[in-house]
């Protein structure tokens, strides 16, 4: 045993968890932490400019790795409260964060202290886990149930909030006694299994949907290989695109209203059966339910027992870890493989492959100012298979996911049901803090650039290089789109004469001042022939000053993008069907 400062105790815990890195701000309510890691060692920490981009710092570095835990430091009032959106990113897309609070000390926690607030009933609702320790003796054990919590069944982020005094209090800790918790999954038995693949070979034109719990099991392995066992085409959800490479030849596509592909959507509405594992029948996904369920089955497998029915009910629930799940249907399937009872699925995975091959969006335009489509032609043609893109939401996230081509697991980092504004420059740091050896490419439309720039200082300071690809129509272009609804284009424009810009020609914000102003590199591209030579030099750039790196893009000011509001009836706003070197020129009906 050995005597400590109870917040001593908890950095200890972390780094015997796994930690080496945390994101923060300090403040005074926190500075014992800070002082603790100082004392303690071993635990890296990248200073935010805004405790809401630590968070997604931390999510990005969650992100990255399979066992990554980010963790997330602010001070007590509205650093807490700035951390809200993360834990609500990080929750809805099962994402284990840890932050952490400082707090009043507990004699004053009535009293309307200075920036004392009630966070953990603020935190509740978006955290798996949100708690004021109020007894020192307590902290490290804490800190150990978290860890269980955040790894244990459905993932997700834990609010730890700590009054000052109580991680100023002494305590008796022992580490070397410590161990941490066992985490607890459910696993599929083998008549799931059997069932499962009974339903799978009755069937004639299945469809493996692969979600991101595939990913937070880390068995992207499994499922590839059940994929190919089975001879299944798979579809990916939005957060599960990269399970399978884009040009494996059972990828069939995404499906959806937005971030889809024309030959997904018709390959689903061909199935006749759905085996779902890992994902959750978001609405993005799957339109009215009516639709995507008429004459088709469904089996779906989820580790949250309450996914099961929560959007529809599937013919067969299977609650499971995706990863144990996998082991028994691919115990299951080799068994059957060898028996010569799987049936071949030749055939349907041609005429897959058919809608994949004719089925394709127009991209090569040579309109000055540039067409989205075209950025995502070149960002395909220079960024090679080993490229993690990271985005949020906007027409740019929806373009480049029915564009772009991702080809591993993890690598396509996207906040996909929350979609905060803002989120892919911390995010994308996050990243690269993890894996620093990653090719990392972030995607943003000018208005969700503009939201956390500030912490492109983060990646100057703490030599953070990436690429960031700026598509810049000033617009809220995604809202912009949606109020054509409405008959009407209402406070969504950004577009303004910057009297210190004049070259930008009321395009207003001169992002190339701000980002060499925060300490990084810019590049302004306003010809469509010149983006492949400007990641060219961003390339140089970044490699030679170790910094982020913006390719900023010029684009027409008004580009709809195909999306809709049924899955059978998406709005396609060119004409699109094309086979290589035989595509049509496009019909514009842009309005």
């Amino acid at each position: 045993m050995a005597r400590m400062r109870a917040i001593e105790a908890a950095v200890l815990v972390m780094r015997r968890e796994g930690v080496d890195t945390a994101f923060g701000v300090p403040g005074a309510a926190i500075n014992p932490m800070y002082a603790a890691l100082k004392k303690v060692g071993g635990i890296d920490h990248v200073l935010a400019r805004h405790v809401e981009g630590a968070s997604h710092m931390a999510e990005g570095y969650t992100r990255t790795k399979a066992g990554n835990i980010g963790v997330c430091i602010g001070t007590s009032g509205p650093a807490g409260t700035d951390m809200i959106t993360g834990l609500y990113s990080a929750s809805a897309d099962s994402i284990p964060i840890l932050c952490i609070t400082g707090q009043a000390p507990r004699a004053r926690l009535h009293k309307e202290d200075f920036q004392a607030v009630d966070i953990s009933k603020i935190a509740a609702p978006v955290a798996k886990w949100a708690t004021t320790v109020l007894e020192p003796a307590q902290v490290p054990y804490v800190f150990q149930k978290a860890f269980q919590l955040m790894r244990s069944d459905r993932p997700g982020p834990v609010l730890i909030d700590l009054p000052f005094d109580v991680q100023m209090a002494e305590i008796e800790f022992d580490i070397d006694a410590y161990e941490p918790l066992p985490v607890s999954k459910p696993k599929a038995t083998r008549v799931q299994a059997e069932k499962a693949l009974a339903m799978l070979n009755d069937a004639e034109r299945p469809l493996l949907v692969a979600g991101g719990g595939i990913f937070n099991a880390n068995a992207a392995d499994k499922f590839q290989e059940f994929a190919e066992l089975t001879g299944v085409p798979v579809i990916p959800t939005l957060m599960g695109w990269g399970v399978i490479p884009d040009d494996h030849p059972q990828m069939a596509g995404m499906v959806g209203l937005q971030t889809s592909h024309r030959y997904g959507n018709a390959t689903l509405l061909e199935s006749d059966l759905v085996f779902g594992i890992g994902n959750r029948w978001a609405n993005r996904h799957t339109g009215t339910v009516e639709v995507y369920t008429e004459g088709r089955k469904f089996i779906h497998v989820d580790i949250e027992p309450t996914q099961i029915g929560r959007v529809f009910m599937p013919d067969l629930g299977i609650v499971s870890d995706a990863g144990e799940a996998l082991d028994t249907f691919l115990e299951v399937a080799r068994e059957w493989k060898a028996a010569g009872k799987l049936k071949c699925r030749a055939a349907w995975l041609e005429s897959c492959q058919q809608r994949k091959r004719t089925l394709q969006r127009k991209t090569h335009f040579d309109n000055v100012p540039v067409k989205p489509q075209r950025v995502y032609e070149e960002m395909n043609e220079f960024f090679g298979k080993d490229t993690c893109y990271v985005s949020t939401i906007g027409l740019s996230q929806i373009a480049g996911a029915q564009f772009l081509h991702v080809y591993k697991p993890r690598h396509w980092i996207n906040c996909g049901q929350a979609g905060p504004l803002g989120w892919t420059i911390p995010a994308a740091l996050g990243v690269v803090k993890a894996d620093p050896s990653r090719q990392v490419v972030a995607l943003s439309g000018d208005y969700d650039f503009q939201f956390m720039i500030e912490e492109l200082a983060v990646g100057a300071q703490f030599k953070l290089p990436y690429i960031h690809v700026l598509v810049n129509n000033s617009y809220l272009g995604l809202i912009r789109q949606a109020q054509r609804g409405f008959d009407m284009d209402y406070c969504v424009q950004l577009a303004f004469d910057n009297i210190n810009a004049p070259e930008l020609e009321g395009y207003g914000v001169d992002h190339v001042a701000v980002v060499e102003g925060l300490g990084c590199k810019a590049i302004r591209v306003f010809n469509p022939n010149e983006i492949g030579a400007a990641f060219t030099k961003a390339r140089e750039l970044m490699q030679q000053h170790r910094v982020p790196v913006v390719v900023e893009v010029i684009l027409e000011r008004v580009t709809n993008i195909s999306m809709g509001t049924e899955i059978n009836a998406i709005n396609e706003f060119e004409d699109l069907a094309q086979t290589g070197a035989d595509a049509p020129t496009a019909i514009s009906l842009l309005d």
